[in-house]
């Protein structure tokens, strides 16, 4: 075991990436990455990849993962997959991909959790698979005719690397139509969509259960031997949580990613009656409330992209240089819809403009200050469920940005602490492996027991300021009144 490697794979939304991690000496030895996009012309509320692009990713990943060093791919203990949580994968009666997969920020599918919502009497995010396949069955009939398997993107490439079809509860607990003390799919909800819909899904397996063996396909598309155990691996937000080190009652994380997630580990299933944090299962036997918002890192590329000659570093320095609050600019940052607050059909909104305003780094400001002022909402909310915030964890690809760390400290009103590995998915993926492998030899280890002295929280800490704390005070209520104003939204959070 002491010269055993780890693969995480991590299968996200803008691309795929991967990492090697070394158990005897505690470090990431290789990183690849392979980026792709949506698929292009689809109307304004969908959003779509086919499969075969994450398979395609997942080969090129690694290939330069092994290709650092001839001896690695011998090393390899195990394999885990975390993957981009909510997507619907169907497949027919041989296994064949039928469509591209709806995926998470797909908000074409309001009418049918809307109508959810009334038959399982509980809120259904539209992000949530259930509408999907409501929407599927509805506008597609013959294709809905063919459809046999029913998965969740990281399920679906586990089938493809073991041939095995099971899912776990933490990714699964985000489908809609799931049992969290039970932590088995509901199946009266699931046959509130399709009768024939429970025999659709795969089994559910136990937490630290191995999905199985790297078979020929899965070698052949990893670049590894066959027989290479596969841990079941899980979303992307629970397998971050194991990257991070929320596996245990007390760290609060904060990732910054296409989307941005809270979240925290809990003994118990914490239900929000408003259904604005959502309620999941973790990866490890335990419970992950999480909020998640969806405009995070897409803003401000968006913003980028307007200043074609700019990048974000160079618009990062130019934000730094305006004063809190933009010289008045404030955006909210609903470019596509928003699932906390609930407003799938809302757009974004910039008020404040005067002469002046729209230049680079104001808006980049600006933007950088929305993102952050509805992701303080979500965490109040978190705050009335009471769940314990002091402090928070600081991940995800856009956790380096020195001006957004202070922002955010500054907003949530907690000291924000860097962790030093901040692609927590993949690395949580591997990590996950080894837990696994090491539970096969002692059943009763825990996920945190197994990986805590891997993971390292001594990065810098970046404390709020106080006067910048009362000012974005301040700024939150101009932006709950634009909320409300504009949008006809109350956020049921409390001060």
């Amino acid at each position: 075991m002491s010269a055993a490697l780890f693969l995480g794979l991590d299968v996200g939304t803008q691309g795929t990436k991967g990492l090697l991690f070394d158990a005897e000496s505690g470090r990431v030895l290789a990183r690849a990455s392979s980026a792709y996009g949506l698929i292009p012309g689809l109307p304004d509320t969908a959003a779509e990849q086919h499969p075969s692009t994450w398979l395609t990713a997942i080969e090129t990943v690694c290939r330069a993962l092994f290709a650092q060093n001839a001896d690695f791919a011998t090393r390899v203990a195990g394999v885990a997959v975390s993957g981009q949580q909510h997507g619907l994968v169907v497949m027919d009666a041989s296994w064949h991909v039928l469509r591209a997969a709806k995926l998470w920020c797909d908000t074409s599918t309001v009418q049918e959790a809307r109508e959810l919502e009334g038959l399982f009497g509980q809120v259904v995010p539209v992000g949530y698979t259930a509408s999907k396949l409501l929407w599927l069955k509805r506008n597609e009939p013959e294709l809905w005719s063919l459809v046999r398997h029913v998965c969740l993107p990281h399920d679906f490439i586990n089938h493809v690397l073991t041939g095995n079809f099971e899912m776990e509860a933490g990714d699964a607990s985000g489908l809609g139509f799931f049992d969290l003390e039970t932590r088995s799919v509901d199946v009266e909800k699931a046959r509130c969509i399709d009768n024939a819909l429970p025999g659709m899904l795969p089994a559910m397996l136990e937490a630290g259960a191995l999905q199985g063996l790297l078979n020929a396909t899965g070698a052949e598309l990893l670049g590894l031997p066959e027989g290479i155990p596969v841990a079941h691996g899980g979303g992307d937000n629970m397998m971050s949580a194991i990257g991070s080190g929320a596996t245990h009652v007390g760290p609060v994380v904060v990732s910054l990613g296409t989307s941005g997630t809270v979240f925290c580990y809990s003994d118990q299933a914490i239900r929000d009656p408003e259904g604005l944090i959502a309620p999941f299962c973790d990866s490890t036997g335990g419970y992950l409330p999480l909020l998640c918002v969806m405009n995070l890192t897409g803003v401000l590329h968006e913003v980028r992209e307007a200043f074609a000659e700019s990048s974000l570093e160079a618009l990062t320095e130019e934000a730094t240089h305006v004063e809190v609050g933009a010289d008045g600019l404030l955006f909210l940052p609903y470019l596509v819809g928003e699932r906390v607050p609930d407003l799938p059909d809302a757009t974004g909104l910039l008020s404040g403009i005067r002469p002046g305003l729209l230049r680079p780094g104001h808006l980049f400001r600006a933007a950088l200050e929305g993102c952050s002022l509805n992701l303080a909402l979500g965490v109040a909310r978190m705050r009335k469920l009471g769940l314990q915030i002091d402090s928070m964890r600081l991940v995800g690809g856009a956790a380096r940005n020195p001006l957004w760390q202070q922002i955010l400290a500054d907003v949530l009103g907690v000291p924000l602490t860097v962790q030093e590995e901040c692609e927590t998915a993949a690395f949580g993926a591997a990590l996950h492996a080894l837990w696994t492998i090491r539970k096969c030899e002692d059943p009763e280890l825990s996920c945190e027991e197994a990986t805590r002295t891997y993971l390292r929280n001594d990065g810098p800490v970046i404390e709020p300021v106080a006067d910048n704390v009362k000012r974005y005070e301040a700024l939150r209520e101009r932006f709950e009144a634009l909320l409300a104003k504009n949008f006809g939204a109350s956020f049921p959070s409390s001060r």
